[in-house]
């Protein structure tokens, strides 16, 4: 398993190759379909001058997701004397993403993208381009996760709910799999390729 200290170099991720495990340590980000399309909106779609009330947010994001990591995850949470912890942190649908995705790798400089399930042709060629992965989180195992997940730093957006929020975290050893690589290397595409071969296989007996 190839450990990972975030943030990462271009040249790491570019020596990563699909079915290497890896464990990330280091702060990153949490976002799934609010977050996204907030970032698209305010920051990409702007050319990067975001409205006036948001100028903030955009100076923190750009921090810390520059050679960065974004984990499609909604977290379910607790407070205790107003201290957020991660009860539970497993990776949600990443595809919802792939419209979103492409141009917040390029803007911000992503590296590493977690999730279940793959992303599409748009994102792959973002992490050709720009240096960048997809990184397979275990699926069903939110709890075991979570146990990765060591503080909480900070939470923004919160008005979006509590699972569409940017929340920020330290992980220690944050298991995870590369299935898209910077190379053009995709498990997601392999699985398909096999499966639709092998339907037609099945169909034609």
């Amino acid at each position: 398993m190839r450990k990972l200290t975030v943030p990462i170099s271009e040249a790491d991720i570019r020596a990563l190759r699909v079915g290497e495990a890896v464990s990330l340590n280091g702060v990153i980000v949490t976002a799934r379909d609010a977050a996204h399309k907030y970032m698209i909106e305010n920051f990409v779609k702007t050319g990067g001058n975001p409205p006036a009330a948001e100028a903030a947010l955009y100076q923190e994001l750009k921090k810390v997701l520059a050679d960065g990591v974004i984990y499609h995850c909604g977290p379910v949470v607790q407070q205790t004397d107003g201290k957020w912890s991660f009860v539970a942190a497993g990776p949600t649908t990443s595809i919802r993403e792939e419209p979103y995705q492409a141009d917040v790798i390029a803007h911000f400089g992503v590296r590493a993208v977690i999730g279940k399930g793959g992303m599409g042709a748009q994102t792959l060629k973002a992490c050709q381009d720009y240096g960048a992965v997809y990184l397979h989180a275990i699926g069903g195992a939110a709890t075991f996760i979570a146990e990765s997940v060591k503080e909480v730093l900070t939470v923004y957006k919160l008005d979006f709910g509590v699972p569409e929020a940017f929340w920020v975290i330290r992980v220690e050893d944050f298991p995870a799999v590369v299935t898209m690589d910077s190379h053009g290397g995709s498990l997601h595409e392999l699985i398909k390729e096999q499966s639709a071969q092998k339907l037609t296989e099945l169909i034609r007996g």
